[in-house]
């Protein structure tokens, strides 16, 4: 068996990190930082160049949220169930992937019907897709209440998101964004939600979207993505950050496969707000009918 080398096993390694920072909507300078590593240090780690130490590997994972296997790539590997599991879904179409998934969750209690989901519509999305704005306007067209769940992150934690990431780190904000999203669905049988962009990093907050809302993925070019969050003022993407296109590529690219996994995708780029709408809520009614609402 050939063994692999070992620039692969850092290159690898540093593509996971890469694309687990870019999913978490973390910069490599908070993600040093709440690592406690230096930003150069972080830098040859994900170019695959540094050799890193398993001990600083660990504060890495720890400041990720994640366990150290899955930065490894192997995640599957803590008992024989586990091993045999993954071994039965090795290779398996997606299709067959998300067949799986459907019969774990009816096995395991999901009790939520499709008709209790099509109550609830959660949009979902990277900043700049329009989720606040079409996400307003379809709860008003269909009378129900609209939640802007930073807004109920900021009202929970006494302060808003990016001081919550400041001053206590992204695990911090990952439990008061699932601490908004279970208030807000015992507070709202039925309501339109508008998600903050890095909701889908965390696994079990996403599962609990999942399993109480009908999602919609409101996807755009990052060419759009860009422009628009430089209209709405954010200084992390002003003209001089000559990546700014490319950060919200990666981080497209490290969150597709989860916002794949909405029941609606609707692409809002080349159109017009009216324009948006109108298809939005074309594609939206028929869909929410067939799903019971």
């Amino acid at each position: 068996m050939n063994q692999p080398q070992a620039s692969d096993l850092l290159s690898g390694l540093g593509q996971r990190v890469k694309l687990l920072r870019a999913r978490r909507g973390m910069t490599r300078r908070v993600l040093a930082e709440e690592a406690d590593v230096s930003e150069r240090h972080l830098a040859n780690l994900e170019s695959g160049t540094g050799n890193i130490s398993i001990l600083v590997l660990e504060q890495v994972a720890c400041a990720l949220d994640c366990p150290l296997a899955e930065l490894l790539g192997d995640e599957t590997t803590t008992t024989p169930e586990w091993l045999m599991i993954r071994r039965l879904l090795h290779g398996r179409s997606p299709a067959e992937m998300a067949r799986a998934q459907e019969t774990l969750s009816a096995l395991f209690g999901d009790e939520t019907t499709p008709r209790e989901r099509a109550q609830r519509i959660a949009f979902i999305g990277l900043r700049g897709a329009g989720k606040s704005t079409l996400g307003r306007m379809t709860a008003e067209d269909l009378g129900l209440p609209f939640v802007e769940l930073r807004s109920e992150i900021t009202r929970i934690a006494g302060c808003a998101p990016a001081e919550i990431q400041a001053l206590y780190g992204s695990v911090a904000y990952s439990r008061y964004e699932r601490e908004a999203l279970q208030e807000t669905l015992q507070t709202h049988a039925a309501c339109v939600i508008a998600t903050a962009g890095g909701l889908v990093a965390d696994a079990k907050t996403f599962d609990i979207l999942l399993k109480s809302c009908f999602t919609v993925w409101l996807r755009a070019e990052p060419e759009d993505h860009f422009s628009r969050v430089l209209a709405q003022g954010d200084q992390r993407l002003m003209p001089g950050n000559r990546n700014g296109v490319e950060d919200i590529k990666l981080t497209l690219e490290s969150r597709a496969g989860f916002y794949a996994k909405a029941d609606l995708t609707f692409d809002t780029s080349g159109k017009t707000l009216e324009q948006a709408f109108e298809g939005l809520t074309a594609a939206l009614r028929p869909a929410l009918a067939e799903a019971g609402r």
